[in-house]
């Protein structure tokens, strides 16, 4: 008696029931495997080259950070808000501290400079001044190569607080002469 041959439907329907269930089964292995976990660390050193996905919800604006439009920098997340006068926030983003930071509070944008270079020898942008601490001019920026500052030497004292360039250019937009700067804890 000859072969039978099956039928192009029944391969085809075999073939993706196999798939469908291939998938299936990666898919619970990998709800099933290590989750990923966020740092609390600085981010990455070169955080333009890789940039991180925002998170789904955005940590809400701190209590206690006043009302109407205003910057609000949380010294213990390492965040800023922009804030609008409807107190929206209208981004949010981590930042690197300086070695010298400002004291929980209430201050305003003093002045502003397009570029310089830094304490650490980095060339800088979007320098927006706020407050001073013994000695040191407590300011916000971002490097324009797009780089994390270096590590500061033991001992240094540098009141730079730090953010990604596309952030650095937003918080410049935002930041004019005389924006409020509530600094919390």
């Amino acid at each position: 008696m000859p072969a039978r041959r099956l039928p192009s439907w029944a391969w085809t329907t075999a073939l993706t029931v196999g798939a469908v269930a291939a998938v299936a089964a990666l898919t619970v292995q990998a709800d099933q495997g290590a989750k990923p976990t966020a740092s609390a660390a600085r981010p990455g050193a070169s955080a333009s080259a890789h940039p991180h996905p925002a998170p789904a919800v955005p940590p809400a604006v701190p209590d206690g950070s006043g009302t109407g439009r205003r910057i609000v920098y949380s010294l213990g997340q390492h965040r800023l808000w922009l804030v609008d006068a409807s107190d929206s926030p209208r981004r949010t983003f981590a930042v690197w501290a300086g070695t010298v930071g400002p004291d929980p509070g209430t201050y305003k944008v003093s002045t502003r400079r397009e570029t310089t270079t830094g304490s650490d020898g980095v060339q800088i942008e979007h320098i927006v001044y706020f407050a001073a601490k013994s000695g040191v001019s407590i300011a916000f920026s971002n490097a324009v190569d797009g780089s994390s500052p270096p590590l500061p030497a033991a001992g240094s004292r540098t009141g730079g607080i730090r953010m990604r360039a596309a952030d650095g250019a937003a918080l410049w937009a935002f930041a004019t002469s005389g924006t409020t700067v509530a600094v919390v804890s």
